[in-house]
């Protein structure tokens, strides 16, 4: 029987959140705009977790404090993770984002350094930074050990990015809200190759809301992983 592995799952986060939790995280960072359409997206993507084909069981279990901590500085350097491209166009910008969130490499990267390399895509506007929502998607410490042992890596390939059409609509009806934060709801949508020791691997699905932040004149940066958007 072929052994299995844990993977680092990135489609999970907020499954378990209350509808309250989830109201706050993107009504506060895009106000009156998204207020409109988080209640399409809330219920119509809440449930919709995927799951690595390779995981010995439920997605990757974390720590609550490892998501609430703040990111560690390696001292040196943020292993494989990618430096945040200078791109100022919100679909472009997710788009790498999330192929940077569904890559990793545990065989020169520690957890550390993948959460530095994270945390260096985040906008620096502390009102709208929901770094919790973003380094939650990191397996807890023992766990990304158990895949260190495994030499786990990942690679991703996107297939679209897309505003949701609730997002669309509220830009729509009020095109003025987006002023207040320059923050915009993208759905990327691509497929995330798993491989470990001794020719293990596997391929899934995957799909992730970004909340992004485009600001005129300036470069795009992470805002937070945002509840399921699928339309």
């Amino acid at each position: 029987m072929r052994n299995r592995v844990p993977t680092l799952s990135l489609s999970s986060y907020g499954v378990g959140w209350s509808a309250n939790r989830r109201i706050a995280i993107v009504a506060a960072a895009v106000a009156v705009l998204l207020a409109i359409a988080a209640a399409v997206a809330w219920l119509s993507g809440s449930g919709n977790a995927h799951r690595d084909p390779t995981a010995a069981g439920p997605a990757a279990t974390r720590s609550p404090s490892s998501s609430e901590a703040p990111a560690p500085k390696p001292a040196v350097g943020s292993g494989s993770v990618p430096e945040p491209p200078q791109i100022a166009e919100p679909v472009a910008y997710a788009k790498a984002a999330a192929q940077m969130l569904w890559s990793y490499d545990t065989r020169d990267t520690s957890r550390d350094q993948q959460l530095a390399g994270m945390r260096a895509w985040m906008t620096k506007e502390p009102t709208y930074a929901d770094w919790a929502s973003v380094s939650g998607q990191v397996p807890d410490p023992v766990l990304w050990s158990r895949m260190a042992d495994q030499d786990q890596h990942a690679t991703a390939r996107i297939t679209e990015g897309h505003y949701p059409g609730a997002f669309k609509q509220a830009l729509a009806e009020d095109p003025s809200a987006i002023t207040e934060a320059y923050i915009y709801v993208v759905t990327v949508n691509g497929k995330q190759q798993i491989a470990w020791k001794k020719g293990g691997g596997g391929a899934e699905d995957r799909a992730v809301t970004l909340a992004v932040q485009c600001r005129p004149g300036h470069d795009c940066s992470l805002a937070a992983i945002a509840p399921s958007v699928t339309q």
